[in-house]
């Protein structure tokens, strides 16, 4: 009979499988409600294997956070830098809201529940905004062609804006999702966008 080794606290796989559970907590719970040991019961291991990896429940919820917003501004960048010459930045928008469906419960946890949570938290968000604020800019001017600088980013900020009441309504499955339903909800955010990016019925 052979006996499995028991898998080594500090396995990188570990540390992102507490953070994972914690983000699946995060999702469907306040923060402040969820405890370390409510986090290493969902991730299998024990509080002690956590406390391994992490000094506290904050510091898993930073790291969740912070990975979770960079794959976003990857994954936004991406669309951005494959939007073609005067091609229209709704399509673009809302390809990022199905990125961000698909991995629901750190979306939710980004931006929904960790809102205002803590200081170290709202300083990672803000980073991330300047530089999703940057690429929507970026892509804007890849749309409209010759454009302002000035412009390009005062449209920028409608854009992020937009993403976000857009995102938290679809993750939330809030009233104005609900009376428009899936489909049409989209297609009111791609019409939306073509508006505020001047590119409608080009």
């Amino acid at each position: 009979m052979t006996i499995s080794a028991p898998r080594a606290a500090h396995r990188p796989s570990r540390r992102q499988a507490v953070v994972d559970a914690a983000m699946e907590l995060f999702a469907v719970q306040a923060p402040d409600m969820v405890t370390v040991a409510d986090i290493a019961e969902r991730a299998g291991m024990t509080s002690a294997a956590v406390y391994y990896h992490f000094a506290s429940k904050d510091q898993i919820l930073l790291e969740g956070v912070q990975s979770f917003g960079a794959a976003l501004i990857a994954h936004a960048a991406q669309a951005a830098d494959d939007l073609p010459r005067g091609g229209r930045l709704g399509e673009m928008m809302t390809g990022v809201v199905r990125w961000i469906d698909q991995h629901e419960a750190a979306g939710k946890t980004y931006f929904i529940s960790s809102v205002g949570v803590n200081q170290d938290v709202e300083v990672v968000r803000r980073q991330q905004r300047t530089e999703l604020l940057e690429l929507l800019s970026r892509a804007t001017r890849r749309a409209r062609g010759r454009l302002a600088a000035g412009e390009a980013e005062v449209i920028g900020v409608g854009l992020l804006s937009l993403l976000e009441t857009t995102v938290s309504s679809w993750l939330a499955k809030d009233v104005t999702y609900q009376k428009l339903g899936h489909r049409a909800f989209l297609a009111e955010v791609v019409a939306l966008v073509d508006k505020v990016t001047g590119t409608a019925q080009r």
